[in-house]
């Protein structure tokens, strides 16, 4: 299993790098904490265990609505690849399960 995010500044047409993402499992333990390069990718989440996990982004830097995003993902198959993205504007965002 691996784990990948991306995150892209919609107002700008630009990665957002640089911005903090941390990994938790579902009773909170953060496992991981990174921040975005300047491609706005983080590739070298550790891999978490099946079941649920939360990804936050701190976001305030590009949202004044929305300080952070979180966005709980399920872990079904340790052998897969999950690629959580993140497309941000001030005051919206959306996500999907990327390839």
């Amino acid at each position: 299993m691996s784990l990948s995010t991306h995150v892209l500044n919609a107002v700008t047409g630009r990665p957002a790098a640089g911005l903090r993402v941390r990994l938790s499992s579902a009773d909170g333990t953060v496992l991981a904490e990174r921040r975005t390069d300047d491609d706005g990718r983080i590739k070298d989440l550790p891999a978490p265990e099946t079941g649920t996990h939360r990804l936050t982004f701190d976001t305030g830097e590009i949202s004044p609505f929305y300080p952070s995003v979180a966005i709980d993902f399920t872990v079904a198959d340790p052998a897969a690849h999950y690629h959580v993205p993140l497309l941000l504007s001030p005051y919206s965002y959306s996500t999907y399960r990327g390839s």
